[in-house]
């Protein structure tokens, strides 16, 4: 149980500092946002189940009836493979240590959860405000697309149910037949893939651990890839230069593209659609989906070595 412990350390601390930091630095997420976003959440699977197999492996040790029952269908020589007799003194309170660290990730996620339902909910309020329901008999606003009466041209997508694409009548003003067709297939494009669900997760474990440095980059990254993964969905169908192009349309009356504007994210992708990176070969996409894919089964492979090898 010692080893078993000590190895679920390392592979976290990899996985949560080193890590992270050189996938940061690297230039090919840009090129696959897809990618770079399957190999985040295989991180994050993977540090998260070191601790969720490391805590059962304390907590079987430290309590008795706790072992009795994870390891009742197992026979006797499985659990003397494990050594949980002898349970040193840092075994214990690494186990407090993971115990407490669970319910913290349990509560953030909860509070995620509430605040999105409650943010969606004031939105949603402040939507009937603007378009409130036809009179009954006149048939139903509510569709899958609402349209806003609104100078300045913006789009977005509220998820929920039911979920709709948002458009003022700015953008409709503004944008061009392709250029909104482009906007269109971006939020479209957040919707199908459950952007949505993955920024809450992020912020949710940045927020309850801003000092891990994985927590920290995966919030900060999946925010930047999942609006590249949809521009890229939008340029694949509508073409680079017009997504661009839709792009300074909806954001320029924000300064978005200043010098002096915080929003730099809207403009590294106004630069990358008009001078589109080389996407990385079929085969070592396949090679970096597959590998980030093996990696959360390495705590598995630490946690149940000691009983598959006592079975043999």
């Amino acid at each position: 149980m010692t080893v078993c412990m000590l190895l679920l350390s390392i592979v976290a601390l990899t996985a949560a500092v080193p890590v992270p930091q050189a996938l940061t630095r690297a230039n090919w997420p840009e090129r696959e946002p897809v990618v770079a976003l399957w190999v985040w959440q295989c991180l994050v699977a993977t540090v998260l189940l070191c601790c969720l197999t490391a805590l059962s492996l304390g907590t079987a040790a430290v309590f008795g009836t706790v072992r009795a029952q994870l390891f009742a269908p197992a026979p006797p020589s499985v659990t003397e493979a494990y050594d949980l007799s002898a349970t040193p003194a840092w075994a214990a309170a690494l186990t407090l240590l993971l115990a407490c660290g669970a319910a913290w990730t349990t509560a953030m996620l909860a509070r995620e959860l509430v605040e999105t339902r409650r943010r969606r909910g004031q939105a949603r309020a402040h939507l009937r405000e603007r378009a409130p329901d036809l009179p009954a008999g006149l048939g139903s606003g509510r569709g899958p697309l609402l349209v806003l009466e609104d100078e300045y041209p913006d789009a977005w997508w509220m998820p929920g149910s039911p979920a709709q694409l948002i458009v003022t009548t700015g953008a409709l003003h503004r944008l061009t037949d392709h250029q909104l067709d482009a906007v269109l297939t971006h939020e479209r494009g957040h919707a199908r893939a459950r952007h949505d669900w993955l920024l809450h997760l992020s912020t949710a474990l940045a927020t309850g651990f801003p000092r891990i440095p994985l927590f920290a980059h995966f919030c900060d990254q999946t925010h930047r890839l999942v609006e590249l993964a949809a521009d890229d969905t939008a340029s694949r169908r509508c073409g680079h230069l017009t997504t661009a192009l839709a792009l300074i349309e909806l954001n320029q009356h924000r300064g978005v593209l200043s010098c002096a504007s915080t929003h730099r994210l809207l403009g590294e992708r106004v630069d990358r659609l008009l001078q589109p990176p080389p996407r990385l070969g079929r085969r070592r996409r396949a090679l970096t989906t597959t590998a980030a894919a093996l990696v959360p089964l390495l705590p598995l492979l630490i946690t149940f070595a000691p009983g598959l090898t006592a079975l043999t």
